[in-house]
């Protein structure tokens, strides 16, 4: 299918039976639908529909159907756990809005018992598999690491099983991701840099990307003086990093003034000493003397998903060959099925 052409689109919905995860029946009442993803939820996203038949709680599968050059083909968009908060009837007809969560809900249905644990020693990411499979009903996609816990991981008692599969994982540098269809994936951290672009937005003739854009940074923020404060039964430790580079934006410098952030339970391995946490305080100024950048633009449709890295050469509003991490998209189930997207990059300033 080339996405930067023109094509007939429709829309079908289809309830999921939750104990194969397969397309049970076709439905024909709904009128709209709009999805959100979203990285930076707990849930990875939520979905709205309209449609003019009183339903009860299901799953729900939305397809997009493009045809170009007499040729059919169907993408899955998102697939959500519906449930209706309000039904109007004017005399003739229903109008029902559903609310759609993500798989990832019925996680936050539930918690472990109290003072759950993990034992010191287990491996991390089959302990997850295994959770998160037992507390939910979607499939679930297993992720292959060595990564074992170092400590006992105790559940907090204001945690679900979310909060608490989220942190559990966290410890291996994993995340949950979604795909289409629902299924429940692990994405190990990944550095937008190391990642090959899945797509390319440019402002050429069969650009499917739309004019406006916006970039959002934050320098602000960013501080030029790091200080690290460590105690353990072995002493007390204290490490000062300054960046007072003339040459770097941000330097003490070149601002005239520092801004300071202070650490005082760094993530340490081992027994520290003076010369690790000195280490540990120029590296943390490092990683945070970066500047990141938020572009938010809008496009047709085409088959770019959540985490995937683009690349944006939008030579009119002065982006060439900027590789950015897609955090967030809003999708609407309409003529020209427009996504409005948001991706993200990092520019170093010092270090």
């Amino acid at each position: 299918m080339d996405w930067t052409s023109s094509m007939q689109q429709t829309f079908e919905y289809y309830e999921v039976d939750p104990g194969t995860w397969k397309d049970k029946k076709k439905l024909d009442t709904f009128t709209a639908c709009s999805i959100e993803r979203d990285a930076e939820t707990d849930t990875l996203g939520s979905a709205s529909f309209e449609t003019t038949e009183v339903m009860d709680e299901c799953y729900l599968r939305v397809y997009l159907v493009a045809v170009q050059n007499e040729i059919s083909e169907k993408i899955c968009l998102g697939t959500f756990l519906v449930q209706s908060p309000s039904d109007s009837f004017d005399g003739k007809k229903h109008d029902i809005s559903l609310d759609g969560y993500t798989p990832l809900i019925e996680l936050k249905e539930k918690s472990p018992p109290l003072g759950y644990s993990i034992s010191n020693g287990e491996n991390t990411m089959e302990m997850a598999y295994r959770l998160t499979r037992e507390n939910l009903r979607a499939p679930v996609v297993a992720s292959t690491s060595s990564h074992r816990l170092f400590s006992d991981f105790v559940s907090d008692v204001n945690d679900d099983w979310l909060t608490f599969l989220r942190y559990l994982i966290a410890n291996a540098k994993f995340s949950y991701n979604l795909d289409e269809v629902g299924r429940v994936l692990f994405t190990p951290e990944q550095d937008t840099a190391s990642l090959t672009p899945v797509w390319t937005y440019t402002d050429d003739n069969s650009s499917i990307l739309y004019p406006e854009l916006t970039v959002d940074r934050d320098l602000y923020s960013i501080p030029n003086v790091v200080e690290v404060y460590y105690s353990n039964n072995s002493g007390y430790y204290y490490a000062k990093a300054v960046n007072n580079d003339p040459n770097s934006p941000i330097s003490t410098v070149s601002r005239g003034r520092k801004i300071v952030y202070r650490e005082s339970d760094p993530d340490l391995i081992g027994a520290a000493t003076q010369k690790q946490i000195d280490q540990y305080a120029e590296q943390l100024l490092r990683n945070l003397s970066s500047l990141e950048y938020r572009i938010t633009y809008s496009h047709g449709y085409c088959p770019v998903r959540i985490g995937d890295c683009v690349r944006l050469n939008y030579s009119r509003s002065g982006l060439g060959e900027v590789k950015a991490k897609v955090i967030s998209q809003s999708i609407k189930c309409e003529t020209g099925c427009t996504v409005t997207e948001t991706a993200v990059f990092n520019k170093r300033l010092w270090g």
